[in-house]
């Protein structure tokens, strides 16, 4: 048997934005300690072998940050906190629930189009 690839991929936006940039930024003095939040609680809960905590850059939507995608599922949660992301772990990693209420609105994550539909789009 081979080693087992994660059930979850968490995609944390570390992204910051230096002073005087006009939209905000996922890191800041009150967030910085967010990642290690969340990957000390997959540690103590005892699933960090099966959801890989992934530091990225900017997820494009700064006006909701701070923001993490959770793969698979595609789900993008916003306005994060460690209770959040502590909950979040519990119901939707472990319990298989999406968080609803932490869930980013639609209005700045609806559906995804395909690179073939956003050229046809573009009228390429």
């Amino acid at each position: 048997m081979g080693v087992p690839q994660p059930a979850f991929y968490i995609f944390k936006c570390e992204q910051s934005s230096p002073p005087g940039m006009p939209k905000p930024s996922c890191l800041n003095p009150q967030t910085q300690d967010l990642f290690q939040h969340l990957s000390q609680t997959l540690m103590e809960k005892g699933i960090i072998g099966t959801v890989q905590p992934i530091r990225t850059a900017c997820l494009n939507r700064c006006i909701a940050g701070p923001v993490m995608l959770v793969e698979p599922g595609h789900v993008m949660y916003a306005g994060l906190t460690k209770e959040k992301i502590t909950e979040i772990i519990d119901r939707h990693i472990i319990g298989g629930e999406v968080v609803k209420e932490y869930v980013i609105l639609k209005e700045l994550w609806d559906a995804p189009i395909t690179p073939a539909a956003m050229i046809k789009q573009m009228g390429r």
